[in-house]
């Protein structure tokens, strides 16, 4: 299967990033390289780094990035490692980073890497790095009962969390869990038929809360954020693309505390902290797909687009 997943918001990224012609971007979440090669048409003399954990993601950006040479600068790695990227590179600063946080059309529809619940023999794998050793399946049949309510709760505000983690723990008694299919089964028996009706596909909660858990996927972002705004050029732009709440969450508190770091109480008459603020927000509200969108990309629906702008 080709590595596809539709470039959400493009437009909205081109527009926000002020992209200049000999500047350099970076590109945090590659895929496969759908917004990244809409940014180095842009450019002339400029540079664009791809990073990207997924080794599939990798082989097919390094693909379709080839025609524009060493303008386009690959590199298999986390985003929230992008520091050492940049300095292994000898680069200081960015003239704009972005970030599309959505899980690729590829990796959800190719049963082998373990995303999808619609495939009852897909393996229970789920890593964004094949490198990691430890897959969801691990995740299942290790955690205790109280620790997997806790991971269903928070990542996928799953309401019936207690009753699917015991049921997992009386199941995998007999036997460990395997296949999506073995997983979506459990999850059918815990959750009512009339709310079943009424929320979509019942595995989708808990299938999104393993693979945030795996691969830690709020964690990195939450810890990451500052650093990427530490490296903007004054001007440069840091833009990311969220698909839930819990990720939004993140990007709109952090983006607002590099706005407003001051922690000193209301009534002081002066600022003692001596906190001073990265930037500026420059979405009071998050940019949404429009209707065009929608209509052609069903999975750009949850989409949501902030942008923060570096000061000098």
């Amino acid at each position: 299967m080709i590595f596809e997943h539709k470039s959400v918001l493009l437009e909205e990224i081109l527009e926000n990033l002020n992209i200049q012609q000999d500047g350099v971007y970076v590109d945090g979440t590659l895929g496969g390289g759908g917004h990244a090669t809409a940014v180095l048409s842009r450019l002339k003399k400029g540079k664009l780094i791809g990073i990207d954990q997924d080794e599939d993601a990798v082989r097919a950006a390094s693909e379709r990035l080839a025609p524009f040479g060493d303008k386009a600068v690959i590199v298999r790695s986390n985003y929230e490692a992008m520091g050492q990227v940049l300095d292994s590179l000898g680069i200081k600063k960015a003239d704009g980073i972005y970030l599309d946080l959505g899980v690729s059309s590829y990796q959800l529809d190719t049963p082998d890497r373990g995303f999808t619940y619609r495939d009852q023999n897909a393996p229970l794998d789920m890593r964004m790095d094949q490198r990691n050793q430890r897959t969801a399946a691990d995740l299942i049949n290790t955690c205790q009962e109280d620790e997997l309510c806790r991971i269903l709760w928070d990542y996928g505000e799953e309401r019936f969390a207690r009753r699917i983690a015991r049921n997992i723990i009386l199941e995998r008694q007999k036997k460990p869990f395997k296949t999506a299919g073995e997983l979506v089964e459990v999850i059918r028996r815990s959750i009512p038929m009339k709310m079943q009706a009424e929320g979509g596909h019942p595995a989708k909660r808990t299938f999104q809360a393993l693979r945030i858990e795996l691969n830690q996927e709020l964690a990195v972002l939450e810890h990451s954020i500052d650093d990427m705004i530490e490296r903007l050029k004054p001007g440069g732009r840091l833009c990311i693309i969220t698909f839930h709440s819990l990720e939004d969450r993140i990007v709109k508190n952090r983006f607002k505390d590099n706005e407003k770091p001051c922690i000193c109480p209301p009534k002081l008459p002066v600022c003692v902290c001596s906190r001073v603020s990265k930037g500026k927000v420059i979405t009071r509200k998050p940019i949404v797909p429009k209707a065009e969108e929608l209509a052609e990309n069903t999975r750009s629906k949850s989409a949501k687009l902030r942008v923060f702008e570096r000061v000098g």
